[in-house]
């Protein structure tokens, strides 16, 4: 029996009459594609049907037979590469520590000075190669338009495609299926920094940390360490919402100094409202699974418990990964100074774990019952930082790592920071 909403569309072509349950909710449609009138329906219907007729075994061929090396897209997003290498000198200094501090806020010595930090730097060659899948959508395409992939023209009267929503790829339906993970995100399509795709912001802007992280803990190093209740504190509300709008309109120069933003609350609550927002958590589900499993199962902070919790870390992308790592060092450095701003490692788990980590079952008394082992997770990896983040494989002796230098050789300080390579 048809439905209430549903009516019989019979289009005659070829000497054959087709019928299709036509529908209707607030636009008419038969498929994926909708019409705000029955009879542009039936036109791209028309055209449909005429082009398979007539060319059907040359549109089957069309993306099996493509080169895509030979693309048009590929020669563009080559050329794109290569404006990313040559702005690598002006990238890198993005991630300088600013001046030196005045007073005795900031790091142990009193003063934060300007310094690289030696892995961030050595990653910017790698963040175009970050794999990143296409962000495609149906398009309505005005005018004349040909596939990126196949380089054949896109018919019909709508929907006559997909176009990547970060990087501008126009493609066939079918030829997009066939598409490498390689979108490399242009900035004029990626128009906010809150709520976007973390690997899709740092691989647009060419830099291994996101500008808000990288801003915000440079600000807070600069002149918030001391603090009490650091990242325990709530900002101003409208303080917070102002950095955050700053941030989306104008990236990289945005000003949060203490001139115009005297409050280093305001600051603390913008990153993690950063993280908060982040659509894919920075730990992601397959990385969460691995390390609350091993929390629940494994003797805290045992040998093998690190273990799985490095083959965890090991899943996250590598925008994730590199991002994690920034901030937990730099979470590190506040616990140094525990005794002044009373945060300690256990303090910012509690904070940060629900920022960075998501139960990604649907129950809510699973999210509940997973809270107490998402702390412990956090306050694992920033005591055993050293062992997590280094190059050297958690199942060899974990003796050689009192060989090596203590975290002070993480601060920002007068010397060259000293930061094992991932």
């Amino acid at each position: 029996e048809r439905a209430a909403d549903a009516y019989t569309l019979a289009i005659r072509f070829d000497s054959q009459t087709k019928n299709y349950k036509l529908y209707y909710d607030g636009q008419h449609y038969v498929g994926d594609k909708r019409f705000d009138t029955v009879h542009d329906l039936v036109a791209d219907g028309l055209i449909h049907f005429y082009v398979e007729l007539k060319a059907s075994d040359y549109i089957a061929s069309l993306s099996n037979e493509s080169n895509y090396a030979e693309s048009p897209y590929l020669a563009y997003t080559d050329k794109r590469k290569r404006l990313h290498r040559s702005r690598k000198s002006v990238n890198s200094k993005r991630l300088e520590f600013g001046e030196q501090s005045q007073g005795s806020s900031g790091s142990a010595n009193g003063s934060v000075q300007q310094q690289y930090l030696d892995d961030e730097l050595d990653s910017i060659d790698d963040v175009e190669k970050y794999e990143k899948a296409h962000n495609f959508k149906t398009q309505n395409f005005i005018g004349l338009h040909w596939c990126d992939f196949c380089a054949n023209f896109m018919w019909g009267l709508i929907a006559q495609g997909v176009k990547c929503l970060d990087c501008g790829f126009e493609a066939h339906k079918k030829c997009s299926e066939k598409v490498p993970n390689d979108c490399l995100p242009d900035i004029k399509f990626v128009k906010n920094l809150f709520g976007a795709d973390l690997t899709t912001v740092v691989k647009a802007r060419n830099t291994p940390i996101p500008v808000v992280v990288e801003k915000c803990i440079k600000e807070i190093e600069h002149r918030g360490l001391e603090v009490e209740g650091l990242y325990r504190i709530a900002g101003l509300h409208d303080e917070v919402e102002s950095i955050r709008m700053a941030f989306d309109k104008d990236g990289e120069n945005t000003v949060i100094s203490e001139s115009k933003y005297d409050d280093i609350n305001s600051i603390t609550s913008v990153l993690k409202l950063y993280f908060r927002l982040l659509p894919i958590p920075l730990i992601t589900f397959e990385a969460y699974r691995i390390i609350i499993d091993t929390m629940k199962q494994d003797e805290p902070r045992s040998r093998t418990q690190i273990i799985k919790i490095k083959e965890g870390l090991s899943k996250l992308p590598p925008a994730h990964y590199q991002t994690l790592r920034f901030l937990l060092a730099h979470l590190n450095r506040v616990t140094e100074q525990k005794a002044t701003n009373m945060m300690g490692s256990d303090n910012l788990a509690i904070v940060f774990a629900p920022t960075l980590m998501r139960c990604p079952e649907p129950d809510p008394m699973m999210s509940l019952m997973n809270a107490q082992f998402e702390q412990k997770a956090l306050e694992t990896m920033l005591v055993k930082f050293r062992d997590l983040f280094s190059r050297m494989s958690t199942t060899q002796n974990f003796e050689a790592n009192a060989k090596r230098p203590s975290f002070d050789a993480l601060r920002i300080s007068d010397q060259t920071p000293h930061f094992d390579k991932v």
